[in-house]
């Protein structure tokens, strides 16, 4: 996997080294300080090759994680266990910068130690590793007794021991109250034109869960999956799911076979999956907006707004750019629902309607006094999309839906699930008429 493993400073100086192969030649700090340092911004990438080596890497605060090979590597695995090298560093001493990294360098030699073995990942399992990995006790325990650590002693999640869940670590937790948070994000990619017909969309949804149980339960959630529904010949809205990321705590062997998501969930706040959804989906807010020339330096602006969602709903945050040029000269709004106000950091007008129920429309118009209008000028203005931002909760733009939650556990106790969805936007633009 990588030859050399540092964490650099702001300015790309070194503050921990290891090396897993010894054969890296090149003085990888000059290098990437050329190539990362010193490069404009715009240039530069997380991946890049300099005489033969590929270097790898990311910026958490103002600490640099660099991977250095001098072999063909996956490099998304390198960013991948980078990113999970941040995540037990943050489980240690709460957050990674060089203060903290230079006050901690023994236990992070100790962790890169457990956790990459002749440049290949072995185990990044913070849970697991705070069982025989103390930032003080640890120490002492050994030295104390003069032994060496055997395997006996090591969580079972570190052998390898059968029906091992590290994710779940100490096993002893106790609730009074045994229950279980889902939420649904769906984030909404969507592009119209001028007529408010949908040209493409994507929805990227993520479900997070935060545990609350006691003992080791099982977790069985069921999803109005296409899949299911057409194996069992069920009817009803159903979703077909594409790029599916699960938790490591799922049994894919299970949902393969059943299509039914099984697990024992870590205690506290993970993400349970991700996904994402291709097809077109209804609009949930369409806009209209319309630019009228009045001569060579006027121009006027029309815009309405109509929530397509139901009129039980109320979006948060609902705010609309309307895209002018950046020379334009004293903009007069008038809106009778909202704020609309002059942005010119942005070069756009912002809508900004707040709280606003489904099944509604409204509408703003402005009107701005430009120093020249040319033909490019007019095609340039034209081109420019009006951009969404809102947030709806209790909705799920795709209609996917957790249409159950169970939880089992030996002493049998009562489990109360709580599932909740949030439709948030992306990149939500409509082209302008």
């Amino acid at each position: 996997m990588a030859s050399a493993l540092y964490i650099l400073d702001s300015k790309g100086s070194p503050l921990i080294y290891r090396s897993y192969r010894g054969d890296v030649a090149q003085d990888v700090p000059a290098v990437f300080q050329k190539r990362v340092i010193d490069e404009e911004e715009s240039r530069i990438t997380p991946v890049f090759e300099e005489l033969g080596h590929t270097y790898t890497f990311v910026r958490e605060n103002d600490v640099y994680l660099l991977m250095v090979s001098n072999i063909n590597t996956c490099s998304l695995q390198q960013i991948a266990f980078l990113h999970r090298c941040v995540s037990v560093f943050n489980a240690y001493f709460k957050t990674v910068t060089q203060e903290t990294v230079q006050d901690n360098f023994v236990i992070i030699y100790e962790l890169l130690d457990e956790m990459c073995d002749f440049g290949f990942p072995q185990f990044t399992e913070e849970k697991a590793l705070r069982e025989y990995i103390m930032q003080s006790t640890f120490l002492t325990k050994i030295m104390g007794t003069k032994t060496t650590l055997a395997a006996s002693a090591l969580p079972a999640a570190v052998t390898g021991a059968a029906g091992s869940t590290p994710w779940r670590l100490p096993r002893n937790y106790k609730y009074n109250n045994n229950q279980v948070f889902l939420d649904v994000i769906e984030q909404v990619d969507l592009l119209a034109n001028q007529a408010g017909e949908t040209l493409s969309s994507e929805v990227l949804g993520t479900i997070k869960m935060q545990s609350r149980l006691s003992g080791m339960p099982t977790c069985t959630v069921g999803l109005n999956d296409k899949i299911l529904f057409d194996r069992t010949g069920r009817t009803g809205r159903t979703v077909e799911m594409e790029d599916i990321t699960f938790h490591q705590c799922v049994k894919l062997n299970q949902f393969e076979s059943e299509r039914v998501i099984s697990f024992v969930p870590p205690d506290g706040e993970f993400t349970l999956l991700s996904y994402r959804l291709n097809e077109r989906i209804q609009q949930p807010v369409q806009v209209r907006c319309t630019f009228t020339h009045h001569g060579t330096s006027r121009v006027r602006v029309h815009c309405t707004l109509q929530t397509k969602y139901r009129s039980s709903l109320t979006a948060n945050e609902m705010e609309v750019y309307i895209p002018i040029p950046s020379d334009a000269d004293r903009p007069q709004s008038n809106s009778q629902t909202g704020h609309l106000q002059y942005a010119p950091q942005v070069n756009a007008l912002v809508w900004n309607l707040g709280k606003i129920a489904g099944g509604r429309q409204c509408s703003c118009s402005a009107e701005f006094h430009l120093p020249s209008i040319r033909s490019s000028d007019v095609h340039d203005l034209s081109r420019m999309p009006v951009k969404l931002r809102f947030v709806i909760p209790y909705f799920a733009v795709s209609g996917f839906q957790v249409r159950y939650v169970k939880v089992s556990e030996r002493s049998n106790y009562v489990a109360t699930p709580w599932v909740r969805y949030v439709t948030q936007s992306g990149v939500y633009e409509i082209r302008t008429d």
